[in-house]
């Protein structure tokens, strides 16, 4: 008789449950100060006692993922063909990628203030950079993935590059660029918090940087669970796409 198994994301879940449970257990049990970790009811009383104000951060946070993380996404893919499809490229520019990749990208936010000062775009700025190189190196490596056989099948036949490109190299790039994708979705979600805190006056991580100087755990908890969310429903939505993907290649 074959068992019932849950979905994938149900162990998610119920990890989720878990971890809430033991953290309401810890609170209780051993009476710790509201001040230093609040009851995870007194979290939700607080979510849900001012939807609005978590909303409106949520969705100008959510506006700076999906521009920023968009625009670095496509300008990291665009650079990782051009580096993985001329030898080249890849020999000249690889390091630096790569090297780029591990970059503190925090780092350089001073610059981007100084450049661009406050505001939208300067966050735009930052969070594109956070996804920007690794997109490039996982596309890069993914074009690199073509076996020499199918390469080589493709010129006997006097096959056009750009025919190579989409019809040959872009399928066996698939999995890296879907990795580079979901890379992509955590890092926006991180971008665009860092960014808030140095250059906004809104969203989820300026709510979170407010809260923690005015000493309050229960609205910075709340403003990370709803962070929490954004970056979960973003990755999901990638994971989604890039299993489709796969479905349609296969």
């Amino acid at each position: 008789m074959n068992s019932v198994r849950p979905p994938e994301w149900g162990y998610s879940i119920a990890a989720l449950a878990g971890a809430v449970v033991l953290w309401a257990g810890f609170v209780s049990l051993f009476d710790v100060p509201a001040y230093l970790l609040p009851h995870p009811f007194e979290v939700g009383r607080r979510l849900f006692g001012n939807p609005g104000l978590y909303a409106d951060a949520a969705l100008a946070t959510t506006v700076t993922v999906l521009v920023g993380g968009a625009t670095g996404t496509l300008a990291g893919f665009l650079l990782g063909v051009a580096v993985g499809e001329v030898p080249t490229l890849w020999r000249a520019f690889s390091p630096y990628l790569i090297a780029a990749r591990v970059l503190p990208v925090v780092a350089i936010a001073p610059l981007l203030l100084i450049y661009f000062g406050t505001g939208f775009v300067t966050g735009i700025g930052f969070v594109a950079l956070m996804v920007l190189f690794p997109m490039a190196v996982s596309t890069a490596a993914g074009f690199r993935q073509t076996p020499q056989a199918a390469l080589d099948l493709a010129a006997s036949v006097d096959a056009p590059r750009h025919r190579v490109l989409l019809a040959i190299r872009l399928p066996y790039a698939v999995p890296d660029v879907i990795g580079g994708l979901r890379q992509s979705a955590t890092l926006a979600v991180v971008g665009a918090v860092l960014a808030e805190w140095f250059v906004a006056d809104s969203g989820l991580g300026y709510l979170i940087l407010v809260a923690a100087e005015n000493v309050r755990p229960d609205v910075l908890l709340a403003a990370l669970s709803v962070v929490f969310l954004v970056g979960f429903s973003l990755y999901s939505a990638v994971s989604l796409l890039g299993a489709r993907l796969r479905r349609a290649g296969g």
